[in-house]
């Protein structure tokens, strides 16, 4: 039996509106959200691990086999957002969908949120979160501490699977209200994580890039250090930092990361052999 999907109108034929989600059904949802690229193509990106992550929604608030194949349709329309923040529009859109919002309405919240949550995550995962839990467990670790890998997942995943659980809880009793507070807070948690992870950043090249010349420079009447007595007085590692920022400038220019790996590689095995690194 085919279902007739083509709803010019954009409206679900059964639009009785009723509360059938419970917190177990969110929660099924985030489990599901775990598999969103699963299925991943460069066609409709993350489509097809959204849909499973929505079904359980879906086919309870659609009891008219129509609707429940119309929303499906819409749900496996491109679909690309960060996988850590799918949750917080798999709330929205679950409380749209009970609502029986129109399906254009519930199409442009959905590409509305692919962008801003994409800059949010990434400020908030890779650039903030990953280089910091990083930091302390790679320390640990090199401090000779077992407990340095361990660490670094149990603290990164704390933030990450708190926020995945609590965002869809959070999003479904805010529905459209979320997308407000949302849009009040995107610039400040993004430019707020860009300072933190850069610091991070910072510090992580100070204390890991190591680069310094031993040679001494012999007057006769006293022995000049060029790293200690020269390069150290006008700034500690400032080597690190230069060559860090030259590999910055590099990659902007297009140079192949690759290339910038093996040019490091070379500099220093040519550098220790003539004894100036």
């Amino acid at each position: 039996m085919e279902y007739n999907t083509d709803h010019t109108n954009g409206e679900y034929v059964d639009k009785s509106v009723k509360k059938v989600l419970t917190k177990e059904d969110l929660n099924k949802m985030v489990w599901r959200s775990f598999l969103l690229q699963a299925s991943f193509n460069y066609e409709r990106m993350q489509a097809c691990g959204w849909l499973y992550s929505m079904i359980p929604a879906i086919k309870k608030i659609h009891t008219n086999k129509e609707d429940l194949a119309t929303s499906m349709k819409l749900h496996m329309e491109f679909f690309n957002v960060h996988p850590f923040l799918t949750t917080f529009v798999n709330g929205i859109v679950a409380a749209m969908e009970e609502n029986k919002e129109r399906t254009e309405t519930i199409r442009a919240l959905k590409v509305a949120l692919m962008g801003p949550l994409g800059g949010i995550g990434d400020a908030l995962f890779w650039f903030t979160l990953l280089p910091i839990t990083a930091s302390i467990g790679s320390s640990l670790a090199m401090s000779g501490n077992i407990l340095g890998p361990i660490i670094f997942l149990v603290l990164f995943n704390i933030v990450h699977l708190g926020l995945r659980w609590g965002l869809i809880h959070y999003s479904y009793r805010m529905g459209i209200e979320a997308i407000t507070a949302l849009k009040k807070s995107t610039e400040y948690v993004t430019r707020g994580s860009l300072i933190l992870g850069l610091m991070v950043v910072g510090g992580l090249i100070a204390t890991y890039i190591r680069l310094n010349i031993p040679y001494v420079i012999d007057t006769g009447n006293a022995k000049v250090a060029i790293q200690g007595d020269i390069l150290d007085q006008i700034a500690p590692n400032l080597l690190p930092l230069i060559y860090t920022l030259l590999m910055y400038f590099m990659l902007k220019k297009g140079k192949n990361p690759i290339t910038l790996i093996v040019m490091t590689v070379f500099i220093g095995v040519i550098g220790r052999f003539l004894g100036i690194l």
